[in-house]
């Protein structure tokens, strides 16, 4: 005599049949901390919860970026943009460490995991070898490097400092190239000032108040009254005249390997390809682009190396 099923029991039947017909993978037990599926999977449950977790923030920063890039469009491909990327590598900011925390973290979140089912005895045996491992491999390079250090330290004689490496022998590297650019455009180029005014921004590292406006300052901004008839200071040739990107209203004049830039006008006189000459007017002072305030930003580029428009103006 076939056994009868309780309501419950039937309920339970549908529901698996159901699952298993549309080719789906419910959970169906839920001991302890496992949960199983229709294939016999044992699945820890904190480490699904993880996933879980991992991808909900995964999602979510996905939804940010795209935010973000749809809503800073014109700024991600703007001039202002590309100079804080420079920035940000010009600071030596160590990005594969960055990497290698981020790294850490997420295999410290799966080592959890691991952690609770096998009791961490792996891990913590892991860990031990690689700090002996670090350790070894540290003692080693300290090691190296002394020895290093004594060999310079023999052959440019006693204390050796004036060969030491640091991280401003690179500015000054480029401090001393911006130096002989200037003089090389000094002797060449003859320069007068655009305008009469007050200098807001100097050349290089500043801190700005207004989270929009760079770091680096690629220029000499001069404040003046709007309206004020900006000079060309030299002569040359308008390779660019645009009111696109956090310039503005701006021009690039070019004469021989040296370009000026003139940006933030209120008004452009001049087209693409006039020819200018050393005093001639060619637009109104103004805040166009990305500017908190009616001023000129005066930049050099020799070769396409920025140089300080103050080692050539007389301002």
């Amino acid at each position: 005599m076939e056994r009868q099923m309780s309501v419950e029991e039937r309920i339970k039947r549908a529901e698996e049949r159901y699952n298993q017909k549309n080719g789906t993978a419910v959970r169906i037990e839920n001991r302890g901390n496992t949960e199983k599926n229709f294939n016999g999977d044992t699945i820890p449950t904190k480490k699904v919860k993880k996933r879980k977790l991992l991808m909900q923030i995964f999602v979510c920063l996905v939804i940010y970026i795209v935010f973000y890039v749809i809503t800073n469009w014109n700024y991600i491909f703007s001039d202002s943009f590309k100079n804080d990327i420079n920035t940000f590598f010009t600071e030596k900011t160590k990005i594969y460490q960055i990497y290698s925390d981020a790294k850490s973290y997420i295999n410290n979140l799966w080592n959890d995991s691991d952690d609770e089912n096998n009791g961490g005895e792996s891990n913590v045996e892991e860990q031990n070898i690689n700090k002996e491992n670090n350790g070894e491999q540290g003692e080693q390079n300290e090691e190296s490097q002394t020895e290093e250090n004594n060999e310079n330290n023999s052959e440019n004689g006693v204390g050796g400092s004036d060969e030491e490496v640091t991280e401003s022998e690179g500015i000054d590297d480029e401090t001393a190239q911006m130096e002989k650019d200037a003089e090389e455009i000094k002797s060449t180029i003859s320069f007068i000032n655009p305008i009469e005014g007050t200098i807001t921004s100097t050349f290089g590292w500043r801190n700005p108040t207004v989270s929009t406006v760079p770091k680096y300052h690629t220029g000499l901004d001069i404040a003046a009254v709007t309206g004020t008839v900006i000079k060309s200071a030299t002569e040359g040739k308008v390779i660019l005249a645009s009111s696109e990107g956090d310039y503005g209203n701006h021009y690039e004049i070019q004469i021989d390997d040296v370009i000026i830039i003139y940006a933030h006008c209120n008004v452009l006189y001049l087209n693409e390809g006039d020819t200018v000459t050393q005093g001639q007017e060619i637009a109104e002072v103004g805040s166009t682009g990305n500017s908190t305030g009616p001023h000129l930003h005066f930049e050099i580029r020799k070769d396409d190396r920025l140089v300080d428009p103050q080692l050539i103006l007389d301002i």
